[in-house]
């Protein structure tokens, strides 16, 4: 290829680089951060309920919860018991009432409650803990989910274009990722966004490409509907066999013990259960379904087991999973990372930050450089000065809405009717009202008010769980648990790195433009004559 060729053909793949990343960026920003958050879901469940001990004999909470649901809910047709881990913070139970005559059976539950370390009910402030992040990342907030899912697929398509093209559009890039020039204006956000970008590529790849395997029969239902004409039921059946289905006899029987269930299905399904389901509890034909946790392998299609709610002895195991299903569940099982341990976790999150960093320095550094290419920087067209006041309602308020999720965690009264809603709902007025200073106000400004304020709600956080809750810093770390005091350690991470960039971008004072020495040589006027 002639030089000229490879030029043109990198500067239409920095076009394809720029607005593949400009149009959906800041969502993809929003997708980013609730994504790498959501890889400590389980951790932010029991930091957002304080009250709750550690869980340190699972069977002890299973055993709890199979008597409250025997005493609250013994006509059910199904419990739900969702399995405690080792960083979650009990189990929940559920559970779907008997069908009326003429009814239509339902998946959805009905009533849930919370068993505790030590087996007991008890009643927790009302929270979607960091459930709300890992459903945000795919499913958003306020809309249909289906709308949801395609807007997120594709965004997730642009990003694959994005980082596919940039690689190609920065030849030098492995170059530069060793280069980082402070103070340089739009060469340090390049910098920047290079080194983010390359340190994470691998990573930003496998997040982008499984995340759009998890999407895939929302994004090319084609192959589904074609294959199957019954609305998808017959497909997912033939995905997630359940085997047989227990029938109600009208004769009354004792339930097994789930904990000697649990007991024997452990070492046949290959690693800790994660999930137990009852179908028609305290009758003959009681059934009970044993779940294998996706922390326990890289798979999100997990083994499952089915057991006589009588006898207890094994009536089905699941057939073991084709090619095509078994690598589009470790695909799944990849991108969100539930069988990783602490230290790979860690790196999840980290390289998740990284991403974070590198979709908003990229956001930035469009309008850093736009900037310096219009007629007067100082007096920007309006469609520049919208994009760039987007920016920052987009990237200074997105934290400052998440900040504001967690206090309203803290302060909202314990008591108060639609409390978990509430607390989003702050999250999205506090963003609201951060949007509505970034419009309203010069960019510099907005940056350093936003950073400002969500720094400093971040760093109180910690403070306040040590004088508010029995759940502080030093509270965590006296009895050795690393998740709550590592969630803490964060958020003072955080909010002394918001606070570092607000300084900075405070005294950031741009260079005055080099005047250009002029071509033709000064005319030397003589006097008239």
């Amino acid at each position: 290829m002639s030089v000229s060729g490879e030029q043109g053909f990198r500067q239409s793949q920095a076009f394809l680089h720029t607005w593949s990343g400009l149009l959906l960026g800041w969502l993809l920003f929003a997708v980013f951060v609730t994504g790498t958050i959501a890889f400590y879901r389980e951790g932010l469940n029991r930091w957002m309920r304080p009250e709750l001990p550690p869980v340190t004999q699972p069977e002890r909470v299973v055993a709890g919860a199979q008597r409250y649901l025997a005493q609250r809910a013994t006509d059910a047709k199904s419990w739900f018991i969702t399995l405690p881990g080792a960083s979650s913070h009990g189990a929940v139970v559920s559970w779907v009432p008997q069908l009326k005559e003429g009814e239509r059976p339902r998946r959805r539950r009905g009533e849930q409650a919370t068993i505790d370390a030590n087996g007991n009910p008890v009643d927790v402030r009302a929270t979607r803990g960091g459930e709300f992040f890992y459903r945000f990342h795919f499913d958003l907030y306020y809309m249909p989910v289906i709308w949801a899912r395609w807007l997120v697929g594709i965004a997730a398509l642009f990003m694959l274009v994005a980082i596919l093209s940039g690689v190609v559009t920065h030849k030098k890039i492995f170059r530069d990722f060793f280069t980082l020039r402070r103070g340089k204006g739009q060469r340090s956000w390049l910098d920047g966004h290079n080194a983010t970008a390359v340190l994470g590529l691998p990573f930003h790849l496998m997040i982008t490409y499984t995340g759009l395997v998890t999407l895939m029969v929302t994004l090319l239902p084609w192959a589904s509907v074609a294959a199957y004409s019954d609305k998808g039921e017959a497909y997912f059946d033939s995905l997630y066999p359940e085997g047989v289905q227990a029938e109600r006899t009208g004769r009354a029987a004792p339930l097994v013990d789930l904990t000697a269930v649990l007991r024997d299905a452990e070492p046949r399904l290959g690693g800790a259960a994660g999930y137990i389901e009852v179908n028609e509890p305290g009758d003959a034909g009681a059934q009970v379904r044993v779940l294998r946790s996706g922390a326990t392998m890289l798979s999100s299609r997990t083994p499952r087991m089915t057991y006589d709610g009588v006898t207890g002895k094994p009536v089905w195991t699941a057939p073991a999973q084709d090619a095509a299903s078994t690598t589009a569940g470790a695909m799944i099982g990849v991108h969100a990372g539930r069988f990783a341990n602490d230290w790979l976790r860690f790196v999840y999150f980290l390289s998740g930050v990284a991403g974070c960093v590198m979709v908003a320095s990229g956001m930035v550094m469009w309008t850093v450089k736009r900037r310096e290419k219009l007629p007067d920087p100082n007096r920007p067209h309006l469609g520049f000065r919208l994009v760039e006041r987007l920016n920052v309602a987009a990237i200074g308020g997105l934290p400052l809405g998440i900040a504001a999720l967690f206090w309203a965690n803290r302060l909202l009264p314990l008591g108060m009717g639609g409390r978990a809603e509430w607390e989003i709902h702050c999250l999205f007025i506090a963003w609201g009202a951060a949007s509505l200073l970034a419009l309203t106000s010069r960019a510099r400004v907005g940056w350093v008010v936003l950073f400002t304020l969500t720094g400093a709600l971040l760093l109180a956080l910690p403070l306040f769980n040590l004088v508010g809750t029995d759940a502080g810093l030093v509270a965590a770390l006296g009895r050795g648990d690393g998740m709550l005091a590592g969630i803490d350690g964060a958020l003072l991470v955080f909010g002394l790195g918001f606070l570092a960039v607000a300084r900075r971008v405070g005294r950031y004072r741009p260079a005055r433009p080099k005047m250009r020495r002029s071509l033709v040589p000064a005319m030397t006027l003589e006097p008239a004559q």
